[in-house]
């Protein structure tokens, strides 16, 4: 080429190289405009939500940064901010997760209402609490949300009829036959002092297991993989709430506690996922009418009752989604009801006039036993604290309004323990649940499983299950404090006691058991 060949051929790409940096400068100020944009419209929302919450009453903050965040720690102390708090404010008080994050703290049978009972479409639980659980539970009744939320609802609810639980009674007495046996063998070599958290866990996973797959683990007496599993998730989990840089998936999946939680997971998982797949193997084989004849004679148990389960158009639940039920039975059954009884024999301990009358022969009624149950579950509840992101407005009686979009933690034990609704709420008062007694409070003045449509599939066999254990626990032992152990309250998924909760046990005499009745669910 000659010179002037070269010098026209720059004069071409020169307007082609404009073009193009043109094009970009104009894309990335474009870019930069949107972001800006949606900034804007962020913080306009952010100000106008501020603004429609400054109707709740707000506790003074650490500081600007960090709002609220570490005042209420998952501790004893903690427990007895709330108590200031629900003392203080009465109704509902406004919260901080640092500068950005609010969050309604309900604690009043006027204020919790209008949220629990609203529909699950509306009042959906709120992930930012329940998130750590998905790898876990996958989409169960307690994760999942929507038209997969109702239409599982609906096909588990007879699970948990009374004529259902009614066969359950008799794995219940024989879990907790062996607990006592154990028990019996431990105060004869000397050990008078035992932890009922660690005690009565195993024997409700023992009881659900049995309940769940017709699985005998014997995990009371040997250890087993599974239910080592299910121990160590649970505390996984509580460990991460507590790290907030774990709370991101991909840095927790590069630590540790993230490799165990993954083994962890895929043990349970392979376990549950071999049940169901035999299980539904059988079915499929048999047919249905051949399979339930097999079953005659036999305790149906929650996998049974999961495989012939059909929605209003005949289909059945995938083995997923079984797996992904049975996981979230065995998660909430053990944890909550293992911490229900501890705490009923801590508060029975605590009042030994209380036990006296059961251990009496003419006073000793399911009627009283379900009264003292019923005031422990009020001052301990297991579950402390439920939450909800509502996707509409939420008006209250008062007039106030919920701002739609914001996480609203509503505090059972809040509730439990307001004083413009239990008059002296620390004291125990097994009265207080005499159905003469309770006719004046508001309907959810006492809620240990919460309460609405997304309330606990589970209570009747938990309340099942408690009255058992409790009755043929205290026709054969007498528990005492054991006061070189003081109690620290802990609340975490579920309401524990800080290096256990342990109780002194005297065997009571043969005689005491023979002339009492059997206990009944």
């Amino acid at each position: 080429f000659s010179r002037s060949d070269s010098s026209l051929l720059s004069m071409e790409r020169t307007p082609v190289h404009a073009y193009t940096i043109s094009a970009l400068l104009l894309a990335l100020l474009a870019l930069l405009f949107h972001t800006l944009l949606q900034l804007g419209n962020s913080w306009h929302r952010y100000y106008v939500n501020c603004q429609r919450l400054r109707c709740f009453p707000e506790p003074p903050r650490r500081n600007w940064l960090l709002g609220h965040l570490g005042m209420v720690g998952n501790t004893e102390e903690g427990m007895q901010f709330v108590d200031e708090l629900v003392g203080r404010y009465g109704h509902s008080c406004l919260w901080w997760f640092g500068p950005w994050l609010p969050i309604l703290r309900l604690f009043h049978p006027e204020a919790v209402k209008p949220v629990l009972l609203e529909s699950a479409a509306i009042a959906p639980k709120d992930y930012t609490f329940y998130g750590f659980l998905k790898p876990w539970l996958g989409d169960g009744l307690l994760l999942s949300n929507g038209a997969k939320w109702v239409r599982h609802r609906r096909m588990l609810t007879p699970a948990f009829h009374f004529d259902i639980l009614k066969p359950y009674v008799k794995i219940f007495n024989q879990s907790t036959d062996i607990m006592h046996a154990k028990w019996l063998r431990l105060v004869a070599s000397g050990s008078t002092s035992l932890d009922m958290f660690e005690q009565v866990s195993l024997m409700t996973l023992d009881s659900l297991q049995k309940c769940v797959f017709s699985y005998n683990s014997n995990c009371q007496e040997t250890s087993s993989d599974y239910i080592a599993a299910i121990l160590e998730l649970s505390s996984l989990v509580v460990r991460r709430q507590h790290r907030l840089l774990l709370h991101w998936d991909f840095l927790y999946h590069l630590t540790p506690d993230g490799w165990r939680f993954q083994r962890a997971c895929n043990t349970v998982h392979r376990f549950t996922a071999d049940v169901v797949q035999r299980r539904h193997q059988a079915l499929n084989r048999l047919g249905r009418e051949a399979w339930l004849k097999s079953k005659q004679g036999k305790t149906v148990d929650f996998i049974d009752i999961l495989l012939l389960a059909k929605d209003e158009d005949g289909q059945d639940l995938s083995e997923e989604d079984i797996a992904a039920e049975a996981d979230t039975f065995m998660f909430e059954g053990h944890d909550t009801t293992a911490s229900g009884l501890s705490w009923v024999l801590y508060n029975l301990a605590c009042h030994p006039e209380y036990q006296k009358r059961c251990h009496g022969f003419s006073n000793c009624s399911m009627p009283f036993s379900t009264m003292c149950i019923k005031e422990s579950l009020r001052l301990h509840p297991p579950v402390t604290a439920v939450s909800r992101r509502c996707t509409e407005d939420i008006k209250l009686p008062d007039g106030r309004v919920l701002p739609k979009g914001n996480i609203c933690l509503i505090s059972i034990y809040g509730t439990h323990h307001n004083p413009a609704v239990w008059p002296e709420p620390q004291v125990s008062l097994v009265t207080l649940f005499n159905p003469l007694n309770s006719k004046n409070k508001p309907p959810l003045a006492f809620m240990p499983f919460s309460a609405g449509p997304r309330n606990c599939i589970g209570q009747n066999f938990a309340m099942a299950e408690m009255k058992v254990v409790l009755a043929l626990t205290l026709l054969r032992f007498t528990v005492r404090l054991d006061e070189s152990r003081p109690v620290r309250r802990k609340p975490e998924l579920i309401l524990r006691s800080e290096n256990g909760l342990w109780l002194h046990l005297e065997p009571l005499g043969p005689s005491c058991e023979s002339r009492l009745p059997a206990p009944r669910s």
